[in-house]
């Protein structure tokens, strides 16, 4: 199967995009609104993208409060969505109206960041602490044939991670446990993934030869050292 973007094949039932973009993090993004009240959401386009300085991003369909509240105010936190927080994570997605508490809603309670008004997920096992650097208007989808209503575009959200908060029972070694998190993934349709410490290999990083023509790999699992 091979097709241009701007029509799906029959013999697929829904767009497959996400479902080959994977896997991706969840954004578990809490921003506070004008009158206060937290925000929390779960977004599935969101990543890492410098840690000179540390930078992430996540992308808003639509004009949603989460984007909102940091036009606002400038701040949003990022906590990591793992498997024991798997249903609260889902329960935050819903569509309430504005002005919901959905660290009530999902019964999760809120912890205090430490450069920032939003707070975080306390039972998160690590969060990121952001200032909002940039926000980018995405080009707009075209518009369906017969569609009433036009299609809603996406946001880019750029922030600088200005602090960072990590549950010291998943540091070991000077080392953050990942695994040990268990952090979830996105992936496409109602799928997602977990990292689980049987899931995780290392490998080492090439080294180039002198003349920059060839290249080798240490055998065996990493050995500590950056290259």
């Amino acid at each position: 199967m091979h097709y241009k973007t701007s029509s799906r094949p029959p013999g697929l039932k829904f767009d497959p995009f996400k479902a080959l973009a994977v896997p991706r993090p969840i954004g578990w993004i809490a921003t506070l609104g004008p009158d206060g009240v937290p925000n929390l959401a779960p977004y599935s386009f969101f990543n890492a993208i410098s840690d000179r300085p540390p930078m992430v991003m996540f992308s808003s369909g639509g004009h949603k409060d989460t984007l909102r509240n940091i036009e606002h105010n400038g701040e949003f936190s990022c906590s990591i969505a793992c498997w024991d927080l798997r249903e609260a994570m889902n329960l935050s997605s819903a569509p309430v109206a504005p002005g919901v508490d959905e660290f009530a809603l999902a019964g999760l309670a809120p912890a205090a960041s430490l450069c920032i008004a939003p707070p975080r997920v306390a039972q998160a096992p690590a969060a990121f602490e952001c200032r909002l650097w940039k926000t980018i208007t995405l080009p707009a989808p075209p518009a369906r044939a017969g569609a009433s209503v036009e299609p809603e575009g996406y946001t880019l959200v750029i922030g600088e991670v200005v602090a960072i908060y990590i549950d010291e029972a998943f540091i070991e070694d000077g080392l953050v446990l990942t695994g040990k998190m268990r952090p979830l993934a996105r992936l496409g349709y109602m799928d997602f993934a977990v990292v689980t410490p049987e899931s995780l290999f290392t490998l080492n990083r090439p080294t180039a030869s002198a003349d920059g023509q060839t290249a080798q790999v240490q055998p065996g699992p990493w050995d500590g050292v950056y290259r």
